[in-house]
């Protein structure tokens, strides 16, 4: 099988070696000039996945075309806000045989719309039942080193899906199905926003018992959204909901965990982005969603708190005390 990797951040470099180790030949798009020519004479994405030898079934590539061009699969890992221009220079490759994968987490600022939403705008109709996201609790450095991870991979057509399943699966790497595309994208774009809260909570030095309650409550205000949108509330219950949200409010990989963090220290946003070479998506989505639940009236406590935090200056511990000191309810109510 011929694949072609559409981004060499950490997660596409490391999604790349993981079907290379398995045998199948894989074309990466890079971005950077200096990152293609490291991958291709030493083996090493330097920039972004430092320490990982990679397999010789990758070539690298700075041109689009060669990458995308007579692929039996594609898979996109672009950050979100540049997803749409590098998914409209690609779209005309695929074919009725292609598997069109995404692996990327976010919203688009503009539209509010997930990737697949994104890439079923782009696409003939006759494509778009060969799309499929996947998502869950998986920082690339651990997938790098073969350490074991659950992830789901959510299609519109169930063959589609089974087939992605089929060529991610190996022995460290357990895949599974879902028919919920809209949840898996969901909970993988929101869980980033909720995991800067927990980041500030932590830079804050607030404790286990305070980090515990912004999951928990983050995981009803990810279900409020998800489902007048149209997703599955079991599917929050999941690798793609839960899973990745504990995963990226507790693990210091997380770089929107450590986005927070340094906010909670007492840094700018300004300030901790221009230190970062990778993209912390929860930055750019906290907008999109904050605008989104305010659109669909869908009461987001936290999401509301880190959007003020982030983009109008609020002092955290001020938004501490909005979220503490809320009219009291049951913990099942609907708001």
């Amino acid at each position: 099988m011929k694949i072609g990797v559409i981004g060499a951040g950490a997660w596409g470099t490391a999604l790349a070696n993981l079907l290379a180790n398995k045998g199948f030949n894989v074309a990466l798009w890079v971005f950077e000039p200096e990152v293609c020519a490291d991958i291709l004479e030493k083996r090493e994405n330097k920039v972004f996945l430092p320490g990982f030898s990679l397999s010789a079934n990758i070539w690298p590539s700075n041109d689009l075309d060669q990458v995308a061009a007579n692929k039996e699969m594609l898979l996109l890992v672009v950050p979100s806000h540049v997803f749409r221009s590098v998914a409209v220079r690609m779209v005309h490759h695929p074919t009725e045989k292609s598997l069109i994968v995404t692996a990327t987490k976010g919203i688009e600022t503009e539209t509010h719309l997930t990737v697949s939403s994104i890439l079923k705008q782009l696409l003939p109709p006759r494509l778009q039942s060969r799309i499929a996201v996947l998502s869950g609790p998986s920082f690339a450095r651990e997938v790098a080193k073969q350490i074991p991870t659950a992830v789901t991979v959510a299609a519109f057509d169930p063959e589609v899906a089974r087939a992605v399943q089929s060529i991610f699966a190996t022995p460290y790497f357990r895949v599974y199905t879902s028919g919920d595309v809209v949840g898996v994208e969901l909970g993988g774009a929101l869980k980033n926003v909720i995991a800067i809260a927990a980041g500030i909570s932590d830079g804050l030095g607030l404790g286990y018992n305070t980090r515990a309650a912004l999951i928990t409550r983050g995981i009803t205000e990810i279900q409020r959204l998800g489902i007048r949108l149209g997703a599955d509330r079991e599917t929050f219950m999941g690798l793609a909901g839960i899973g990745d949200l504990v995963l990226t409010c507790t693990g210091k990989l997380s770089r929107n965990w450590t986005v927070g963090y340094k906010i909670g220290q007492g840094m700018k946003l300004e300030a901790i982005l221009s230190e970062m070479r990778m993209v912390a998506e929860g930055v750019k989505t906290t907008r999109s969603v904050y605008n989104m639940s305010r659109k669909m009236g869908a009461e987001m406590p936290i999401v509301e708190q880190v959007y003020r935090i982030l983009y109008e200056d609020l002092d955290p511990n001020e938004a501490l005390q909005v979220l503490m000191s809320r009219n009291l309810k049951h913990e099942l109510d609907e708001e």
